[in-house]
């Protein structure tokens, strides 16, 4: 549970893998309750050059030992929403890795995610 800012992404589709660093251009947290998650992303630049972007979502969670999975209730991109994707977490003191296949039939999305996040800590 808490709050986690992502590091980086890594998407692997049809032998293709894009890195995404989201310390520089982009902020994307995740926070996570005891009984669900949501998950906000966007720009710096605050809308206002190329690279504007701001996506949503969130929804309920199971995790058993290493085995996290999200049920995708609410999102900005709504053919995402109602699907659930399994990730398998691994947590060393405040870095989280969250690494799985995403897969909707119906958007020909098939794709490994791997995410790496820090945990954010209390401001005073």
């Amino acid at each position: 549970m808490g709050t986690w800012k992502l590091l980086t992404g890594t998407l692997t589709e049809k032998g293709n893998t894009v890195i995404t660093d989201y310390t520089t251009g982009k902020e994307f947290i995740k926070i996570i309750n005891d009984t669900h998650f949501a998950f906000l992303l966007h720009d710096r630049s605050k809308g206002k050059n190329a690279d504007s972007a701001f996506s949503a979502g969130g929804g309920k969670y199971s995790l058993k030992d290493s085995l996290y999975t999200e049920h995708l209730e609410y999102c900005n991109d709504r053919q995402w929403e109602g699907n659930d994707f399994n990730f398998t977490v691994t947590i060393n003191n405040d870095t989280l890795i969250q690494k799985g296949v995403e897969k909707i039939n119906s958007l020909g999305v098939k794709r490994m995610n791997v995410e790496r996040y820090v945990r954010v800590k209390d401001q005073p």
